[in-house]
Parts: structure tokens; C-alpha cells; sequence
């Protein structure tokens, strides 16, 4: 892997947010920063051409933001108010959250995949009694009592993630996206959410990545109470997919760009494989592998004490995700228990 973003991964060195950038003609790259997160800011990609302002991914809804991102469309010679289009890679509110003040001061169309616009949490949280809690679920996978109420998302964060604003476009793999001027096909590439897109432009020779590939961490893979079928597979292959772009430049969502995609992908792909080896051993060691004690024994960056809150959600979000996979080719199995214990399948009798 090369870096090409060299003031921004020295910026993100320095902790500090990089500059507005210009790495092709008429695409621009506008740090937004997320209060209070260690990704520190979402880069907002803007095309531009006569029809207006096409926006990647307007990033963390904040005052701050809002006035950081009109700083950068003032470099590209643009407002708020010209954007035309706003097209999501997904819907976290990283990306997504200052979608629906955009709209309001430009009248601009949103844009996403069908299966983003189905899991926006106002559809898919509509019949739950404890939406972001689900202490229930979590119960299940064996998260004790007193880590409960840690691991909700609070009632106002809820609030925000209902409100976030519905697609007026929906946008399928391989679709060119409605901008004259410019074009810049749709890859869906599903694993960190169910419709993640990235989105290429051939003639500039870049991939749009969103959180698909980063150059330094691997996105989060996870399983979360609405969540169906095999995420981590769906990431390996969309992973697989990926490299084939590995003559174009990569523009993440957050960190800095960089070339060498295949060499990355692999690389992501080796990390999975690795944690799936390391999960595989907890499931034989543990006198009691639930997914939350299963979790407990893994190896994290920061080790599994530092992580509290919703960061233990994630972890074991992510945990479960390698044990679907693991079940789906038939290497492990839940018990039908309450909590549920997850064992290697010829030790499960169903």
C-alpha cells in the first residue's frame, strides 16, 4: 500500500484536521469532523460540474460541521446551497447525519442503496419496544445485568437516529449516479452495512471506498439485533470484489488516500481469517463461550478493560459476526440456551 494522501496522514499524525483538498479536477475532499470519536472526521467527497454540487457522505451533523463543510465548499466555489444531489456510501450518522440540513437549505435529491434505505432506523426500529437498547438480545449473548444499561444507546442519540432523513433515490449496483457531467458508477460492496456503496469514477481514476477499506483499521463488522444472514462473508466477498479496482486510487472515508487496493484487501481479508482462528480457540478453552465471554477473551487494540459503553456493543457486535460466519461454514453452532453457548457443531445436539 502507498500513501498519496501525505498531508493528511500527517495531519492525522499531528491530530489535527487535514486541509480541503482538490486530488482530481472538480473532486474535492472536505474533512468534517465527529465530536468526541477517535475517527476524528468523515472526508465528504464533492464533485462539481455545471449542474451543481454531487456530495459524498456530508458527515457528523454539528455546528462545527456545518460551518467546516461550507468552508470547504467555498474552496470548490460552491455553497450549501448549490448542492443538487447527496449520495450516502451508508447511513451512520458519521456520513449521513447532516444529510437533512442539507437538504433544507438546497433542495437537494439523497441518494443510497435499497438496503440502506430499509435499514434507516425510523423502518427498521418502527415495532421495537427498546430500540438501541434490546436488553433482551443482549441478555441472550450473555452480557451480565450490570453491563446492560452501558451498552444502550441513550434515549436523545435514539431520538437523532430516527429522524435521519429518508432517500428520495435509491441507487443499485452498477447504477451511474443522476449527474450530468459526471460518470460515477455505484459498487455495492455490503459488510459494514447491509447496502454500502462504494462509487468509481472511471475517468478520474478513484474509488470512492466509504468505510469499505480504510488504510490503517478495518471497519467494524457486526451483528446487531435487526441484523439477517452472513455480514463478515458478505465483507470477504465484497472485499474480493474491491480488488479489482486496484488501479485506481482510493478515497476512504476517513484516514488519508492511498494506492494498492488489492494489497489492502488482502490484507483485511488475512485479519478476518486470524480473529476466526483466534475465536475458534476461545470456543475450545472457555468452560462457559458465550458471545460476551467469547469477546472478553479476544485480542483488542486497546485491550477488552478499556473498552466501555458502547465500545464493549461493538466489540461484541463484531465478535458475533465472526461467530455467524463460522456457523454459516459449519465450523460452530449455538446452543438453543438462554443465555446462548456457542460450540463447535459436532458438539451441538439439536
Amino acid at each position: 500500500m502507498v500513501v498519496t494522501g501525505e498531508a493528511q496522514r500527517e495531519a492525522w499524525l499531528r491530530r489535527v484536521l487535514p486541509p480541503v483538498e482538490q486530488p482530481r479536477p472538480d473532486l474535492w475532499s472536505i474533512p468534517v469532523p465527529i465530536p468526541g470519536n477517535p475517527m476524528r472526521y468523515t472526508l465528504s467527497y464533492a464533485f462539481v460540474a455545471d449542474g451543481g454540487i454531487l456530495l459524498v457522505d456530508p458527515g457528523w451533523d454539528s455546528a462545527d460541521g456545518r460551518r467546516i463543510l461550507a468552508e470547504g465548499l467555498a474552496a470548490a466555489g460552491a455553497t450549501p446551497a448549490d448542492v443538487a444531489g447527496i449520495v450516502l456510501t451508508h447511513i451512520h450518522p458519521d456520513h449521513h447525519g447532516m444529510t437533512g440540513w442539507l437538504r433544507e437549505v438546497s433542495g437537494a435529491w439523497i441518494g443510497m442503496h435499497p438496503l440502506e434505505a430499509a435499514n434507516l432506523p425510523g423502518r427498521a426500529w418502527k415495532d421495537r419496544r427498546h430500540p438501541g437498547i434490546d436488553p433482551g438480545w443482549l441478555r441472550h449473548q450473555g452480557v451480565p445485568e450490570e453491563e446492560l444499561a452501558g451498552l444502550s444507546v441513550a434515549a436523545d442519540r435514539v431520538e437523532a437516529l430516527l429522524a435521519m432523513a429518508e432517500p428520495d433515490r435509491l441507487i443499485e449496483d452498477g447504477d451511474l449516479l443522476p449527474f450530468p457531467g459526471r460518470a460515477v458508477r455505484a459498487v455495492w460492496t455490503p459488510g459494514h452495512t447491509p447496502g454500502h456503496l462504494c462509487l468509481h469514477d472511471a475517468g478520474a481514476g478513484v474509488l470512492l471506498t466509504g468505510d469499505h477499506v480504510l488504510p490503517r483499521i478495518t471497519p467494524n463488522i457486526a451483528v446487531l439485533p435487526t441484523s439477517a444472514g452472513d455480514p463478515l462473508g458478505a465483507y470477504v466477498s465484497s472485499l474480493r470484489k474491491t480488488a479489482a479496482f486496484d488501479a485506481d486510487e482510493a478515497l476512504p472515508a476517513h484516514e488519508w488516500r492511498f494506492r494498492g487496493l488489492k494489497g489492502r484487501t488482502d490484507d483485511i481479508i488475512a485479519h478476518h481469517e486470524k480473529r476466526d482462528a483466534e475465536i475458534m480457540r476461545a470456543v475450545d478453552l472457555l468452560d462457559e463461550p458465550t458471545a460476551w465471554h467469547i469477546a472478553a477473551s479476544l485480542t483488542w487494540s486497546r485491550g477488552w478493560d478499556a473498552l466501555h459503553g458502547l465500545l464493549r456493543r461493538m466489540a461484541l457486535a463484531e465478535t458475533l459476526a465472526h461467530l455467524w460466519h463460522l456457523t454459516e461454514i459449519g465450523m460452530v453452532a449455538p446452543t438453543h440456551g438462554d443465555p446462548a453457548l456457542w460450540l463447535r457443531s459436532s458438539n451441538v445436539h439439536r
